[in-house]
């Protein structure tokens, strides 16, 4: 008989609804992000959704796209906190990641009526997704290597 232990179950439902809360963990801290290092130093930018979607808002020439570059890297952090919450498997870590910055990138194509064509739009999403997944990674495999506790107390009543 083979074993179930970590077993996996494919299960739809789940996935589906695992990607849709990483979709709006992933948009939602993003504006909190934005809203923050723009408050922070006093800046005071036309907050629409050219900060979230727009590719020439990302750039290393501007203060503006200086500091939604450090929202973007810093919301890469959160959302591996979110895949450490909700998605609770390492190896599902890598997945998820692309999975949401792939929806990222057709929200993206979408609103601009064309692919991201900024280097530094590529570059920000390429460091975002080695950040998200590696550190979601480490946090997920921690958890899940920490010790089973074993009571090797007296066994009684058997």
């Amino acid at each position: 008989m083979a074993s179930h232990f970590r077993s996996y179950i494919w299960d739809p439902v789940l996935i589906i609804s695992q990607i849709v809360l990483m979709q709006c963990i992933y948009y939602s801290f993003l504006g909190l992000w934005l809203v923050g290092v723009d408050s922070l130093v006093q800046v005071r930018p036309n907050r629409s959704l050219d900060q979230i979607f727009s590719y020439e808002v990302l750039g290393f020439s501007t203060v503006q796209g200086r500091l939604s570059m450090m929202a973007f890297i810093l919301n890469s952090l959160t959302c591996a906190l979110g895949l450490w919450f909700f998605i609770r498997r390492g190896k599902q870590c890598l997945d998820f990641t692309v999975t949401v910055h792939f929806f990222h990138m057709i929200g993206c194509w979408i609103y601009n009526s064309h692919l991201p064509a900024a280097l530094a739009w590529w570059l920000v999403n390429m460091a975002c997704i080695a950040l998200m997944a590696v550190i979601g990674e480490y946090l997920c495999m921690r958890t899940e290597l920490r010790a089973i506790p074993v009571n090797s107390g007296p066994k009684s009543n058997l």
